[in-house]
């Protein structure tokens, strides 16, 4: 299994069309009466590791489609790529590109299960590997928590992971605030969002203290929008395709996969984790067009449209955050729509209040595979949210800088000290297949794998 095919052979199997060199199409062909799987990976100076997270997630297919068992992967010399940097890219497109989202299917999965990858060589590739897999793992745990229908994942139910997660790890720690403890602390305007469901809403804590923290100075705070399903409150969003806003919780699973991902590997990094969880549902409770809300940190807020909930459920969090001693404070959220057609499903928008801290984290998204996109925020938008009879509004009618007009309201709620907020509406869960190791649509688990990246580069700066 270890020998490699011939490259004559290969080459006349492209010339013939058995096989392809097109990135991610894989092939079954017999090579010196050897089963080999050739998956085309496209030029060879353009081999990166994106292409072999695709050329990876191709071949698992490719087995699970046919006969399944274990995959012999060799470590090519040869390319730019290190040994490293293979190994790691390939366990990532093996695990994330198997990923099967009919967990709640009755019938018996069609295929052959992929048991183990080898990969061959010389190289000493033992903690990369085991490195990669707990990422990857914990990112498709990540994409098992959006993909729950949302009957079954309430804010009480996303409590409960969170709860169980901190069971028998040491260094971590789990909070809940219900709605009697959120009312002691003034959080008017997450409330509000929640008031109109049956299942009430919560925040979520966790709290990881490494015991060799590598610096006395950084709490790395990670905040989630938690919306466990989103209707749009008495601004009732459109029937057609409502079912996905039980993904509306995507930011959610990220900082809280990112969390688990943290502790496992045991990155030397403090990290705060705040997830403000809520259905927004219509009901004679619900919120409404007109009312005016009064947040954590004392600022009140006009509700121009209660569709635009995201926002003030963040609001609070991120005041608890900062209130629990974050120093530099990241949030995750699938916000607004028109991010998700400005940038697809590839990257997710990025804005900050601190320019060293935003290039960190698209530095960190570059390095995992997870990327995002700088985005402005002038302090000239802060007039957009303007309001006549509040500090704020919470949407505008003019229909401008959406993202921007988002990120300018959530600046009112960061506190003092780095700030980021990432918009990943469109790369947080599909409707159709991204065409590459990310093929399933549902939960993609984006954020886990950026959430390690910055707490490592945090480690060693």
């Amino acid at each position: 299994m270890a020998t490699e095919p011939p490259a004559v052979e290969l080459a006349g199997l492209v010339e013939s069309g058995e096989v392809t060199t097109k990135r991610g199409t894989a092939r079954s062909a017999y090579v010196e009466g050897v089963r080999t799987i050739v998956v085309g990976a496209g030029p060879r100076e353009e081999v990166d590791a994106d292409v072999m997270r695709d050329v990876a997630a191709a071949a698992v297919a490719e087995m699970h489609a046919t006969t399944g068992g274990t995959l012999a992967w060799r470590i090519d010399a040869d390319l730019e790529l290190s040994a490293e940097e293979q190994a790691g890219a390939v366990v990532e497109g093996a695990v994330l590109g198997g990923y099967d989202p009919g967990a709640w299917k009755t019938v018996t999965r069609e295929g052959e299960d992929v048991s183990k990858l080898v990969l061959v060589t010389d190289a000493d590739l033992g903690a990369v590997v085991a490195h990669a897999e707990t990422v990857a793992e914990w990112a498709n745990r990540a994409r098992d928590l959006v993909n729950r229908p949302p009957n079954d994942l309430t804010p009480a139910t996303l409590a409960d992971y969170s709860e169980q997660l901190a069971r028998d790890r040491e260094g971590l720690s789990f909070e809940s605030l219900g709605p009697d403890e959120m009312g002691e602390l003034g959080m008017g305007a997450l409330l509000a969002v929640g008031a109109g469901s049956y299942n009430e809403p919560r925040l979520v804590v966790l709290r990881w203290e490494p015991p060799d923290a590598a610096r006395d100075d950084v709490v790395l705070g990670l905040v989630g929008k938690g919306l466990t399903f989103d209707s749009g409150g008495i601004s009732l969003k459109p029937a057609t395709n409502m079912e996905d806003m039980k993904g509306d919780m995507a930011g959610a699973a990220a900082v809280v996969g990112g969390m688990g991902a943290l502790v496992e590997l045991g990155i030397p990094v403090r990290a705060t984790m705040v997830v403000a969880a809520a259905e927004n549902m219509p009901s004679g409770r619900s919120m409404r067009p007109g009312d005016i809300l009064t947040a954590a940190n004392g600022k009140t807020i006009e509700v121009t449209n209660t569709d635009a909930e995201g926002r003030l459920v963040l609001a609070d969090a991120l005041w608890y955050a900062r209130e629990q001693g974050a120093t530099h404070v990241v949030d995750f959220a699938t916000l607004t729509g028109i991010m998700a057609r400005a940038l697809g499903d590839q990257y997710a928008g990025i804005l900050a209040n601190d320019d060293s801290w935003r290039d960190e984290i698209v530095a960190a998204g570059a390095a995992s595979g997870d990327y995002v996109w700088p985005f402005p925020l002038h302090p000239r938008y802060r007039k957009l949210i303007d309001s006549a009879f509040a500090d704020m509004k919470n949407a505008s009618l003019r229909g401008v800088g959406g993202p921007i007009y988002a990120t300018s309201f959530l600046e009112e709620f960061a506190g003092e000290g780095p700030w980021a907020h990432i918009d990943m509406a469109g790369t947080g869960l599909l409707n159709w297949s991204r065409g590459d190791y990310l093929s399933q649509v549902g939960g993609t688990g984006w954020g886990v794998r950026l959430i390690v990246a910055l707490a490592e580069r945090l480690a060693t700066t």
